[in-house]
């Protein structure tokens, strides 16, 4: 690989400035040669239909957009996508709101069935954590809500969840109980 792919490369992964001096260092390579290859990656970009731009900022470099990408990026901010909590996603976040910290299995015991895909989406949309694991056998990891499940629901803590009623309490488990006894024993998760 180019000393200029190289350096295009560690600028794209690292996201921010990285100094001339700390190129040349993992490059082995002198200031000099780096700053040539720097030379040579601003003309490829310049001469290039590329949306990008090498930045020099003081003695270090930057990728960065060009700014006649900025109208589309503003577009694309303006239109945020925000996360659905599907009906399934949301019995698993009550779940394990109510009853952290709690393992992917006392999940599935509660709602009968695997509850992986609904945990991968709320640790995507950063509303559950793992923290930390259950001391048994296989260390099952243990999942938490996080600080961004509080401010989304208005929520000074988690001991400001609102109590379940125990009559509700008690209808929410005979209507589990019926389900249970209705669903075919080979069921699985529905893809959602």
């Amino acid at each position: 690989m180019t000393t200029e792919g190289l350096i295009e490369g560690i600028l794209f992964a690292m996201g921010g400035s990285v100094e001339r001096k700390q190129l040349a260092q993992v490059l082995e390579l002198t200031e000099e040669a780096v700053e040539e290859a720097a030379v040579r990656l601003e003309e490829k970009y310049r001469q290039e239909d590329s949306g990008i731009q090498l930045v020099r900022l003081e003695d270090a470099y930057q990728l960065s957009t060009k700014r006649d990408v900025y109208p589309a990026l503003i577009r694309l901010a303006a239109r945020p996508k925000k996360p659905v909590l599907t009906s399934v996603v949301l019995e698993t976040l009550a779940i394990i709101a109510y009853r952290q910290p709690i393992t992917k299995a006392e999940i599935a015991k509660i709602r009968g069935v695997s509850s992986d895909h609904a945990v991968n989406k709320l640790i995507e949309y950063e509303l559950v954590r793992e923290a930390g694991r259950l001391e048994a056998p296989g260390r099952p990891i243990l999942l938490a809500t996080t600080e961004e499940f509080l401010r989304r629901f208005g929520l000074p803590s988690t001991e400001a969840l609102p109590e379940i009623a125990v009559e509700k309490l008690e209808e929410l488990r005979e209507e589990a109980l019926r389900e249970s006894a209705e669903k075919p024993e080979d069921a699985g998760d529905v893809p959602v």
